[in-house]
């Protein structure tokens, strides 16, 4: 069993950052958990973990809405604000229209909830477009994509990175042309999608990754219940380690199955929230407070529809609230108690379709409830206490809620999104999806009837059915077409569907795909004998669900004729017993192998032989096998005229083989739900939204500019009041200012309240002209005592250091005459210099332009500290380079004092030795023994030479002098690079 808590500090260890170094692109990805009524945005980058992005109100969601007014566009809580006072400037809940003709279940639907919408028909696709005014009407597509481009800019503000790729999450009951529609609204936004990923495999994927210790080879099922806005989703997945290769090695990893799916496009919180809206809107209305109707007017019905979000949630906590909403509808305020059961009775038809995706999931994974090891809930509308109460009754058992129920799919997406992104190597977790919309193919034969005529039979074949695993490749083969032909790619058996659901989803036929050049590819492979195997369709579901057909090929086979070895007539005695002892059973497999081997090499070796010489193409294959037969001839010629007498182990001969030949096919694929943009369409699109954020961009700049010359007026207008500018400024400088602030306060509410940026930043140059030299004399004012100060206190201690100098003792002598001499005259004129600029200071007003400027005094500051840094750096380098010759000189004196001790020892014992045999006369050899057992003992290496141990021992102090020398210099080095050792005493 899989342990219920949430271990959420594991994310660290599951991402590994591989960093792309140097990488002109970032490697940051994310995710974007698209919600009918939320944004949710994950980031993970270099160096940050997998990770919530937080908006500018600093919150974890964003409200999915946008809304345009005054040429002005806002995201979010802004949008929704813009929305109560011009609701039909305002677009959200937009998910629901993706992908669907004006005439759909839904987009009606949509029409009764939000009545203030201009909803048109796009002319040439049939889908449905927002007429925002008389000139201007915007897609589904295009709002969509200016949503994920907002989400792109949260994600990339809070990384302060570039970022491009990106995992969106869809609703898994997306049909194909839903899918396409978001790429296309991806595409808008300029967004790379690694994959579009269901909302119930990224929680699935959520839950799992954290657990990857507790999933073994026993399959372990959940059931996870998603209520959100729109939609209810129930999904039934199993948790199991399976065994993959990758790159020749098998691995072992932890992979998630969609097994079940149940859903309900029309169920969700927004229908309860609509239903509570439209109760409190009768409630006003019995009341009579107006004679105007309250669900005519637009702004009234924002106004409910917040209300009513706010009061769901209240009354999922508590048992009864107070409604008020001020300034309802003319002028008339609105107060209304409302209970909990209240509004359960409102929704209690919604309430009895509570318990339909659960059986409709345990029906398609072919399960019983209590084959299900967990219950989890997941979604906002699964806090109100009569979906879990509900949801508790069908379980019989306590309900998991150890999961994030709003940015579950968020984090499980973004995990997706690294592991398929480059830059980042993330532990592996498979994931498989499940087909909700089975695909087949139709295609019409003729048939002969039994009279001998024919006729048209429409053929249907089942290409991925209800519930297979995607990503996954297939290959469908026609058999019977020797001519273009076309086929129809179609939804297959969808009777586990409701009839309101086959009208929400739209399941009709998918494309058309028409294939060309099959006639001439038969002719032309005909004619040189090849015969037909069929013409190959392969298609792929891709991770993002989507249908395409990648290729179409004719595939046939042919007869060509190929080199294989044979055995030769003439052997030798060895060979005939060989073959004599491999039919009686001897090692017939090993023989057959190395021959094979020799004879592999020769025909390679005549291969190349053939490259070599036959470089340019032949006209055919007939004549370039002539060529292969004429090189080994001439080849078996050579040897024989060389004289080799190698026997040859075996021939070459030619035998038929039959190879395949596949040729590629044209097709024209023309999609029959929903047409595709053409190219021109989604190169306006991208004109219109680019126009969009140009001009959302000028009017940024523009904003910016206008804010930053208010600003510098009225920062102009107070300081010209202060003491310290009043001293550094006239009478007239001061009315020239005011007045053109005056001016330019004016001119700002009246003709420059709409201009260029750049006309504001032209004023604010004129007005900086006059104001900015005041602000300048004020700023020496203030500063100058504590610049002049420490010019004072640098030409001090300058001074000081320069006398210490001269009175230091002979051995601390680093500096020459001039170097001295030429300090102190920097001191004496620096000193000059000041007390001048000092004076002319004095003498003239605040006012006036400074004598003694900043700017100088620091130049003098730079000098003086230049001079000095060159004269400490100067003793430091003398005072190490002496200390390091004095080390030096007590070295050699400890040597050569321990080599005249030697000397005088060796001396010593020489005498001895005489005084010795003076004494008693020995044979020659016993002298000569003798003298070599006093040299053995000395230095047993040596026994030639008698000064030689004086040699060795000579090297030996030397050595040791080396290494006290050695030692002695890193002390030296560390004395320089220590401050204070190599602190110079003056």
């Amino acid at each position: 069993m899989m342990v219920p808590d949430v271990r959420w500090t594991m994310g660290l260890s599951l991402l590994v950052l591989l960093g792309v170094i140097g990488s002109s692109s970032g490697v940051t990805i994310m995710s974007i958990d698209f919600g009918s009524e939320w944004i949710k945005v994950a980031v993970v980058a270099p160096g940050v973990p997998m990770e919530i992005v937080l908006n500018k109100e600093s919150k974890r969601k964003t409200p999915g809405a946008l809304s345009f007014r005054n040429g002005e566009r806002t995201f979010g809580e802004d949008a929704l604000t813009t929305g109560i006072r011009f609701p039909a400037n305002n677009y959200f809940y937009l998910l629901d229209l993706l992908g669907k003709k004006i005439d759909n279940p839904i987009v009606e639907l949509y029409k009764k909830r939000f009545p203030f919408y201009n909803i048109e028909a796009d002319p040439e696709r049939g889908t449905v477009v927002f007429r925002h005014n008389d000139d201007t009407i915007y897609t589904v597509e295009e709002l969509i994509a200016q949503m994920l481009a907002y989400a792109k800019d949260m994600a990339m503000s809070h990384t302060e990175q570039r970022i491009k790729d990106c995992v969106i999450t869809v609703p898994p009951f997306f049909n194909q042309v839903e899918r396409r529609a978001m790429l296309t609204a991806a595409e808008l936004a300029g967004l790379k999608v690694l994959s579009l990923m269901s909302t119930n495999a990224a929680v699935a994927l959520n839950y799992g990754m954290f657990r990857r210790k507790e999933i073994n080879a026993t399959a372990h099922n959940i059931l996870f219940y998603d209520m959100g806005a729109s939609s209810t989703i129930a999904t039934i997945v199993s948790y199991q380690t399976v065994k993959t290769k990758d790159r020749g090695y098998t691995e072992t990893n932890p992979q998630v199955t969609v097994l079940g799916l149940g859903y309900d496009r029309t169920l969700g919180g927004l229908e309860m929230q609509m239903r509570l809206r439209d109760y409190l809107a009768k409630k006003f209305n019995e009341v009579k407070k107006t004679p105007n109707n309250v669900l005519e007017s637009p702004r009234a019905l924002a106004k409910l529809m917040k209300e009513a979000g706010r009061l769901k949630k209240v009354l999922s906590a508590n048992s009864e609230h107070l409604s008020q909403i001020e300034g309802l509808l003319d002028e008339e305020d609105f107060r209304l108690h409302v209970s909990r059961e209240e509004f359960e009775g409102l929704c209690t038809e919604l309430f009895e379709r509570v318990q339909a995706p659960i059986d409709a999931a345990l029906i398609s994974a072919a399960m019983d409830i209590s084959a299900i090891d967990q219950f989890i809930i997941v979604g906002g509308a699964t806090r109100i206490p009569k979906i879990q109460s509900i949801l508790q009754g069908v379980w019989g058992r306590e309900l998991g809620k150890n999961i994030n129920a709003d940015e579950a799919a968020a984090m499980g997406a973004v995990y997706r999104a690294a592991d398929l992104g480059q830059g980042f190597k993330v532990k592996k977790f498979h994931v498989k999806e499940a087909v909700v919309f089975p695909i087949e193919v139709d295609f019409e034969r003729q048939v002969e009837n039994d009279d001998g005529s024919t006729s048209t039979k429409v053929v249907k074949r089942s290409l991925f059915a209800f519930g297979n695993n995607y990503p996954q490749k297939k290959v469908m083969t026609f058999n019977k077409h020797t001519a273009d032909f076309s086929f129809y790619v179609n939804y297959g058996d969808l009777s586990h569907l409701s009839k309101e659901e086959l009208r929400n989803a739209n399941a009709e036929n998918v494309s058309h795909v028409l294939v060309s050049g099959v006639t001439s590819a038969f002719q032309k492979h005909q004619q040189e004998g090849s015969e037909p195997k069929g013409i190959k369709a392969h298609f792929n579901m891709d991770d993002s669900g989507v249908l395409a057909l990648s290729m179409m090929e004719a595939v046939f086979e042919k007869s060509v004729l190929v080199e294989e070895d044979k055995p030769k007539e003439e052997e030798s005695t060895l060979s005939k017993l060989g073959t004599e002892q491999e039919r009686e059973g001897g090692e017939k497999e090993e023989s057959e192998d190395a021959e094979g081997k020799e004879n592999k090499t020769e025909e390679d070796n005549t291969e190349k032989e053939q490259d070599g010489d036959n470089q340019a193409k032949k006209e055919n294959k007939e004549d370039k096998k002539d060529d292969q037969k004429t090189d080994r001839k001439e080849k078996e010629e050579d040897e024989k005229k060389s004289g080799t007498d190698k026997k040859k182990e075996g021939e070459k001969e030619l035998k038929p083989k039959q190879v395949t030949v596949k040729e590629e096919l044209n097709m024209t694929i023309t999609y029959l739900d929903v047409p595709e943009m053409t190219e021109e369409q989604v190169a306006a699109s991208k004109k219109k939204l680019e126009d969009i954020n140009a001009a959302e961009r000028a009017r940024h700049e523009r904003e910016a500019a206008r804010n930053n010359l208010e600003s510098y007026i009225l920062d102009a207008q107070d300081k010209l009041y202060q003491d310290d500018y009043e001293q550094a400024s006239t009478d007239e400088q001061r009315a020239a200012i005011r007045e053109m602030c005056s001016t330019l306060d004016e001119w700002i509410y009246d003709e420059g309240a709409d201009v260029e940026a750049s006309v504001y930043k032209e004023k604010l140059k004129e007005l900086s002209k006059l104001f900015e030299p005041i602000k300048q004399r004020v700023f020496e004012h203030l500063n100058r005592p504590e610049a002049v100060q420490a010019l004072t206190d640098m030409m001090n201690k300058s001074s000081e250091f320069v006398q210490r100098a001269r009175d230091a003792p002979p051995e601390q002598q680093f500096f020459t005459d001039v170097e001295i001499d030429t300090m102190d005259k920097l001191i004496v004129d620096t000193q000059k210099w000041l007390e001048d600029k000092e004076e002319q200071q004095q003498a003239q007003a605040s006012s006036d332009e400074p004598k003694l400027k900043l700017s100088d005094i620091g130049e003098k500051l730079g000098a003086l500290d230049r001079e000095i840094k060159y004269l400490v750096n100067k003793a430091k380098i003398t005072k190490a380079k002496k200390d390091k010759e004095a080390a030096e000189a007590k070295a050699k004196a400890e040597k050569e004092a321990k080599e005249t001790g030697k000397k005088k020892n060796n001396t010593d014992n020489s005498k001895s030795s005489k005084n010795k045999s003076g004494g008693e006369t020995k044979p020659d050899t016993e002298q000569k023994d003798t003298n070599e057992k006093i040299v053995t003992e000395e230095e047993p290496k040596v026994q030639e030479n008698e000064e030689s141990p004086y040699i060795f021992e000579e090297e030996s102090e030397e050595n040791n002098s080396e290494e006290d020398r050695r030692k002695e210099d890193i002390d030296v080095e560390n004395e320089e690079v220590d401050d204070k050792s190599s602190h110079v005493e003056l």
